[in-house]
């Protein structure tokens, strides 16, 4: 059937379809365009043009998409209330909302919100096979990635919270100034710690504040370490897996 037809060309490629192939290099093409105009301060005419095509190319997709949800989910009818709900769905209707803002003035906080536009680089997880097999990874790993960053959390807001104790009641026992003047640059602080980035702009003052902040960055190694083996480890099983798989 024609439907049928429709689906294997939009949906990104498994096999030898030459017209899906087409579609899904489009499809990379018009998403990297379209985020071209925002690494410029300038809004040059040609841009508009860019959104524009953009803009009508990603709204026939998502419409073909919606209208075909219940050749692809099988659930009848209900896929086609069901679809818009999906992850793949909402970042597709992100990414067309600013365009909103070239059609109708009543819509111009779209164009105040210009970052939603990034949100387009997520629909290069549909039709990149190395991006989609990273989101396999990392939706594999999900819950022990999840545990990692509820620990560099926990960790995050108490060594903030004894910094900036440390610092302010410390500090002034010694009348040394201390840039920690509010909890949220004792969080900025132990954040860039933890990643062991540290811009320099906020650091400790006295001498405890200075010896937390040392324990701060050897813990923040050890934490940060962690998902980086979890994730190379499934990367390199799920190509091992792909490679069998391409074998047979």
């Amino acid at each position: 059937m024609m439907r049928e037809k429709i689906l294997d060309i939009i949906e990104a490629d498994d096999g030898d379809s030459r017209l899906s192939k087409i579609y899904d290099i489009l499809m990379i093409i018009v998403i990297i365009g379209s985020i071209i105009p925002l690494a410029f301060k300038e809004q040059y005419p040609i841009f508009k043009i860019i959104e524009q095509v953009s803009a009508a190319i990603f709204i026939v997709d998502y419409l073909l998409r919606w209208a075909l949800a219940d050749i692809k989910m099988g659930r009848g009818i209900k896929s086609f209330f069901i679809y818009p709900f999906s992850v793949a769905a909402i970042v597709d209707l992100l990414s067309i909302l600013p365009a909103i803002g070239l059609c109708n003035s009543t819509f111009k906080l779209f164009r105040v919100i210009r970052l939603i536009k990034v949100l387009r680089l997520f629909k290069l997880f549909r039709y990149s096979k190395q991006i989609a097999m990273l989101w396999r990874v990392l939706n594999k790993e999900k819950h022990v990635l999840l545990s990692v960053f509820v620990v560099a959390a926990f960790y995050i807001f108490i060594t903030a919270l004894i910094m900036f104790n440390a610092e302010t009641n410390m500090g002034q026992e010694v009348n040394s100034t201390t840039n920690f003047n509010t909890f949220f640059d004792a969080l900025y602080w132990a954040t860039t710690t933890l990643t062991t980035v540290g811009y320099g702009d906020i650091a400790p003052s006295t001498s405890i504040g200075r010896f937390i902040s040392m324990l701060s960055s050897i813990f923040g190694v050890a934490i940060i370490a962690l998902p980086s083996g979890v994730i190379t480890a499934s990367y390199l099983e799920e190509l091992k897996n792909n490679k069998e798989n391409n074998n047979k």
